[in-house]
């Protein structure tokens, strides 16, 4: 169902970039000025043609390393470039139709951030104590400051800011409206954001939508009940990792059973069902964790696991470079998920991905219907998205048999979006060995 404002994020694909790793900058911030954050420039082309319309930056600001440890909000990072470059890129990008969304790491910074270094240079005397979480002259930590500070899960490189102190409210909010009129931003997306204080996030949606009226805000969340910060209030929209288990899991243990049983606890007809009208991102991989490719045991399910995840509720979300089938396990580390190619790659597998970009992009169904299963065993699914105006069926076949699906389809004629083919349902529709289909039906 659509909201009383027309939110983009809802009917969009969105492309994520590690900028960092995208660009190649060195792990070490080595202080030098290095303009390859223009290198996404490059890249628009490639997105454009494979039908995204949003992409989300992972961090982009100045930090210690990895970009999740801050050292200034207001300033890209120098391996990454200038703020003008970076606003070269957002112009590009909007000039394609491209929105762009940032990381907004709120919940800690690095040890580099400058109102840390003034603690940890004048101790008790600095006028910024105050501004993190918990501060002990009379600890330790395993930097061996001779204090100790609350780091975020124990990593004394990411400092817990107090997010219930005014003036750190007002120093992030500042730099946030800096983003939108510097860079034209039109989103963010809240790291740890199930770490974040409440009011905090109340007033960053409010003052957000003073700024931009359809500014998104997205959740990082794991477990629990998403609506907590997921509401009119707080966040339009949180990470979908219920789901994200359950997609590469189903289709390992060939036990479609799963994800279904997922996505009718979120959005199915049931009064019940937590996110009804709803919008998660929906996932595969991302920089957190192993590439879709390399979890998947059968390569043979790679588009199956897109189509599915497509044709579910939420707002479809591709790492850069799994839409060719990029491999990386994280058991090798950070930097080997977050990798520089030297040009976007190009398989079956991503014009597959384009022509579900841009069905979902183009079907009310896809982008606001709710979700019925049809029909389920282990290794087929098939299921209902319904909205006012249009109702199409998704149907996966995992198997390495083709199946012959018997299922009360509502009517008889059907157009397939992805080839554009006829179909008639009186007798029952033959999915082939390892096949998905998108049936907008004719009545």
């Amino acid at each position: 169902m659509k909201g009383d404002i027309d939110m983009w994020a809802y009917e969009s694909v969105f492309y994520q970039i590690y900028p960092l790793g995208f660009c190649g900058a060195p792990f070490e911030n080595d202080g030098r000025l290095e303009h390859r954050i223009l290198k996404v420039s490059d890249w628009i082309p490639h997105l454009k043609a494979l039908g995204v319309n949003a992409v989300y930056f992972s961090p982009v600001f100045e930090s210690d390393t990895h970009g999740y440890n801050t050292r200034d909000y207001g300033k890209i990072d120098v391996r990454l470039g200038t703020n003008e470059d970076f606003k070269r890129v957002c112009d590009e990008l909007h000039e394609n139709g491209i929105r762009v969304v940032l990381d907004g790491v709120f919940n800690h910074v690095g040890r580099g951030f400058w109102a840390f270094q003034d603690v940890l240079k004048h101790r008790e005397s600095s006028p910024y104590v105050s501004w993190f979480y918990r501060i002990d002259f009379g600890g330790n930590s395993a930097y061996n400051d001779g204090l100790w500070y609350e780091g975020w899960e124990g990593n004394f490189d990411l400092v817990k800011l107090n997010l219930k102190h005014p003036d750190v409210c007002n120093h992030i909010l500042g730099n946030v409206k800096q983003w939108i009129d510097e860079f034209g931003i039109d989103g963010l997306r809240l790291d740890v954001a199930y770490c974040l204080d409440e009011d905090f996030l109340r007033r960053l949606r409010y003052e957000t939508g003073q700024w931009k009226q359809d500014f998104f805000l997205l959740g990082e969340m794991l477990h629990g009940d998403y609506n907590r910060l997921m509401n009119d209030n707080m966040l339009h929209s949180a990470t979908n990792y219920e789901c994200y288990k359950g997609l590469y899991s189903s289709f390992n243990s060939m036990n479609l059973f799963e994800i279904n049983h997922s996505l009718l606890r979120q959005f199915g007809p049931e009064n019940w069902t937590l996110y009804k009208g709803r919008h998660l991102l929906s996932f595969v991989d991302n920089h957190d964790v192993t590439r879709v490719a390399s979890i998947l045991r059968n390569e043979k399910h790679l588009p199956l696991i897109y189509a599915l995840m497509f044709g579910m509720p939420g707002i479809p979300c591709i790492y850069y470079g799994s839409e060719w089938g990029a491999k990386a396990e994280k058991s090798q580390g950070d930097p080997a998920l977050r990798p520089s190619f030297d040009a976007p790659g190009h398989t079956e597998l991503t014009d597959f991905i384009s022509r579900l970009c841009l069905i979902k992009k183009e079907s009310e169904a896809l982008n606001y219907g709710g979700f019925r299963s049809v029909l389920l065993t282990n290794k087929q699914c098939i299921f209902e998205r319904k909205s006012e105006h249009e109702r199409v069926l998704v149907a996966i076949n995992a198997d390495e048999n083709d199946f012959m699906a018997h299922f009360d389809a509502g009517c008889q004629k059907a157009t397939e979006l992805l080839s554009g083919e006829e179909y008639d349902f009186s007798g029952g529709s033959l999915l082939p060995a390892y096949s998905a289909f998108f049936w907008k039906m004719s009545c």
